[in-house]
């Protein structure tokens, strides 16, 4: 500390004498090698003030009293400056794991949106932050069948990460058994309740769309309930199956139903982050959703959850409150 004392006697001498940039240059330089050292502000104080009683010995004690008193007031500054620095680097460090957990999740759970010759299929995931708490799982054979699994966490980060990826292996393993949407759910239950931490819970709808037969049979996890519009009637009717979260109760069973497709007709299959947005009182986000397929049936099913997500986060005035997901299936 004597060395860096005399060092900064020196340097405000030539300071008080000349006064020049080069003088002010050569103490900013100084303030390095008191960082290396990591020399706290309070101590910085102490060395001008043992420096300011050498060179100025007439100085006043109300001075050395204001000094003693600045001193006390960089203690403090000091400690909550390093503890704020502190808590900025663990920030830094977090947000690198965030980015690196959100771009190994978006490859471990890449959904491609299957090209069929009888169906058009679109779909909308938008996750509020880095890591998304909804997935989408399709398995699809061209003019047999389309499945679709729409899913959401209860639950953010990583550990919601973890438990997609569970649900993704669990959904590949069932390559036999697809066609039945309780037996799917039930399986994909026993899963989460046995691996995931017991505050975890996942909701899920799942359909299967027989293209040969038209008819698309689902159930549902907990799940919000999808809507069929029937082009022939001009209506749409709440898809609606009752069910257990996934993981909540190891046997559970998962009813299912069954409505008849026809020509030009859409599913729309959502997470509650499309419904449970509030605009006003009265509003109804559901009316909103069938006014916007109803007046725009025309467009692609891509061009109609594009459109839903558009309208719906501008509504929001650009800030959703939680993960964004829609599926739309046309026949």
């Amino acid at each position: 500390m004597k060395q860096l004392e005399t060092q900064y006697k020196k340097m405000l001498m030539d300071y008080i004498t000349y006064q020049s940039e080069k003088n002010l240059y050569i103490a900013q330089n100084f303030t390095r090698q008191l960082i290396q050292k990591n020399v706290a502000p309070e101590d910085v104080v102490g060395i001008h003030k043992n420096v300011m009683k050498e060179i100025l010995p007439q100085t006043s004690n109300e001075e050395q009293h204001a000094y003693d008193f600045l001193i006390e007031v960089m203690v403090q500054y000091g400690m909550t400056h390093r503890a704020h620095q502190s808590l900025l680097q663990k920030q830094a460090e977090y947000d690198m794991e965030m980015k690196i957990a959100a771009d190994i999740q978006k490859t471990l759970l890449k959904t491609i949106v299957p090209q069929l010759a009888n169906v058009d299929i679109g779909m909308v995931s938008i996750p509020i932050r880095k890591m998304n708490g909804d997935y989408v799982h399709f398995l699809a054979e061209d003019k047999k069948y389309v499945c679709v699994a729409v899913t959401d966490v209860i639950g953010k980060g990583v550990p919601a990460a973890l438990c997609m990826s569970m649900v993704k292996y669990g959904l590949e393993t069932l390559e036999y058994t697809y066609k039945e949407p309780p037996y799917v759910l039930e399986i994909i239950n026993r899963v989460i309740e046995k691996s995931v931490d017991d505050s975890m819970f996942v909701s899920m709808f799942y359909g299967y769309f027989d293209i040969q037969k038209s008819t698309f049979s689902y159930a549902s996890a907990g799940h919000e309930p999808a809507l069929h519009y029937s082009a022939k009637n001009n209506q749409f009717s709440t898809l609606e199956a009752k069910g257990l979260l996934l993981g909540v109760l190891p046997d559970t069973k998962y009813a299912f139903n069954e409505v008849t497709i026809e020509e030009n007709d859409i599913i729309i299959i959502m997470t509650d982050g499309v419904t449970e947005f509030r605009f006003h009182d009265d509003f109804n986000a559901r009316d909103l959703i069938t006014t916007i397929i109803e007046k725009n049936k025309f467009l692609s099913a891509q061009q109609l959850c594009t459109l839903l997500y558009e309208q719906i986060e501008q509504m929001q005035d650009f800030k959703l409150s939680d993960d964004f997901t829609v599926v739309i299936i046309k026949k």
